[in-house]
């Protein structure tokens, strides 16, 4: 059993190894005064100061944020609906196919669906812009979304309902005051994955992005193929110790509001009698 336990765990640390290896190589050249990223000469602040005086990256920025603070609300809100509706579906093999349905977008190619978002755009007569990239960050991040607040809804006893409605509570007070609050933990967890998603999103960002608008992905992506600067480096960290931030976050909100029902449920047994 020992040895097992040791296989798996030197099995994780080669994967978290392989996977954290190029970061951490990045991060650390960061602060190469040299620079280049094959001589560490000395420490230096000087890439981050660059990227905080590049006027043209701080809008980046603030588009990156925009688009993906606007797209993850939006396709919450629509994905809240969806879950609802998807929920209600009584007969298995409707519910089965719209689930399907869902989980296709989820694991398609980027390109794809960054090609074919170009196609209607074009087609339509949309603008590639900051409408055409708001539009494909939104649709892409519904199904996720949904993946996340469905569970919740499913974990739902229907005797909370059936006891709001028996205590004289109307659908838009059942709606607010009791699903809701109990599937907020999944509408954090797809808002929260929503907004990664968003803000790391590059092959359908490339696709529907116009002149003059760019992201924070598609600007990293075209600063790279002119050549190395650490400047890159410099902002790439910024990026990922922001999203740490945004996972940490994360759980502790959830872990949270998880908590929270279960300190609740004595007082809820206790009321009705």
């Amino acid at each position: 059993m020992t040895n097992k336990n040791g296989w798996g765990n030197l099995y994780l640390v080669f994967v978290f190894a392989l996977l954290y290896a190029p970061i951490l190589y990045l991060m650390y050249y960061s602060f190469n005064s040299a620079g280049n990223m094959h001589e560490f000469e000395g420490f230096t602040w000087e890439w981050y100061a660059e990227v905080f005086q590049d006027t043209r990256l701080i809008i980046i920025v603030i588009n990156t944020l925009v688009i993906a603070l606007l797209s993850s609300t939006i396709a919450t809100m629509i994905g809240i609906i969806g879950a609802l509706a998807i929920d209600r579906i009584r007969r298995r093999r409707l519910k089965d196919t719209v689930l399907s349905l869902n989980n296709v977008l989820i694991v398609s190619p980027d390109v794809i669906i960054g090609a074919s978002f170009l196609i209607l755009f074009t087609m339509i007569g949309i603008k590639l812009g900051f409408a055409s990239v708001l539009i494909s960050h939104i649709a892409f991040s519904i199904p996720i979304t949904v993946l996340m607040i469905l569970p919740r809804l499913q974990e739902m006893s229907p005797s909370l309902i059936d006891a709001a409605r028996d205590l004289g509570a109307s659908r838009r007070d059942v709606l607010s005051k009791v699903i809701l609050p109990f599937i907020k933990p999944g509408i954090f967890a797809g808002f929260f994955m929503a907004f990664t998603y968003s803000l790391d999103d590059f092959a359908v960002t490339f696709f529907v992005t116009g002149n003059g608008y760019s992201t924070l992905s598609v600007e990293i992506y075209s600063r790279a193929r002119q050549g190395v600067a650490l400047s890159i480096n410099a902002l790439s960290t910024l990026i990922f110790l922001f999203t740490v931030m945004l996972v940490v976050g994360y759980y502790m909100i959830n872990r949270r509001a998880t908590n929270k029902p279960r300190r609740e449920e004595p007082i809820a047994v206790g009321g009705p009698r």
